[in-house]
């Protein structure tokens, strides 16, 4: 008999780059993320303290607009604190097999996913922009006169490209943990329908079959008929 299964099972594993479990690649990824995120926060904490340290005049930028302000370095903080819990959160929810702890993160990597997608979308409809954001830029500016010096099309094909490995890279890590999402919420519901079935099993066991009152009980009477 041909079993019903969903399309999307065809892509579920157990297994992530080739040589661990979903469970492991999900706990490793949000140590990694959450490492980086405490060096932002590092960062962005000695910055407040410090301001001249990290000040950027406007003149070095070619604009007049400071590079950071306190308000926006107040909201950089706030993002790296919430980044911060939310990858403690699947890194504790992976390791604990809590599926729910790892919503947030799975959530955050859609959005970031989402995000790439319109820069790629951008640069693909409106390539004129890359041009203007070149010209834009300091003019001390690293390698600013080579890449501009670049054929258009061509910086727009190698930007695209450039985009396309991050997304499939990103896609593949959110395959990763929706993987470890299922197989924790999987794991979850067997264990508790082997605990519902035995205790079922203990209730519904009649007195007169149970060992410990085989010996004191006597079995019913034979049905006789009229």
């Amino acid at each position: 008999m041909r079993t019903m299964s969903s399309p999307w099972a065809r892509f579920y594993s157990n297994s992530c780059c080739l040589c661990c479990h979903v469970r492991t690649g999900t706990i490793v990824l949000g140590v990694w993320y959450l490492i980086i995120n405490s060096v932002v926060l590092l960062i962005l904490l000695s910055a407040l303290t410090d301001p001249d340290q990290y000040h950027l005049p406007s003149a070095d930028l070619g604009g007049e607009f400071e590079f950071m302000d306190d308000a926006n370095m107040c909201i950089a903080t706030a993002i790296s604190l919430l980044m911060i819990l939310i990858c403690a959160m699947a890194t504790y929810g992976a390791y604990k097999q809590h599926a729910a702890w790892i919503i947030p993160f799975f959530c955050y990597q859609i959005f970031d996913f989402a995000l790439n997608t319109l820069v790629a979308i951008s640069v693909l409809v409106y390539p004129n922009t890359v041009q203007d954001y070149l010209r834009q830029l300091p003019a001390n500016f690293p390698y600013k006169e080579e890449i501009m010096a670049v054929n258009p099309t061509c910086l727009i094909v190698i930007i695209l490209l450039f985009i396309s490995i991050i997304l499939a890279f990103k896609g593949y890590l959110i395959s990763c943990v929706w993987n470890c999402y299922r197989y924790i919420n999987s794991r979850n519901n067997s264990d508790v329908l082997v605990y519902i079935a035995t205790n079922d099993t203990a209730v519904l066991l009649p007195p007169y079959e149970d060992p410990a009152n085989a010996a004191s009980k006597d079995p019913p009477p034979p049905y006789v008929s009229a």
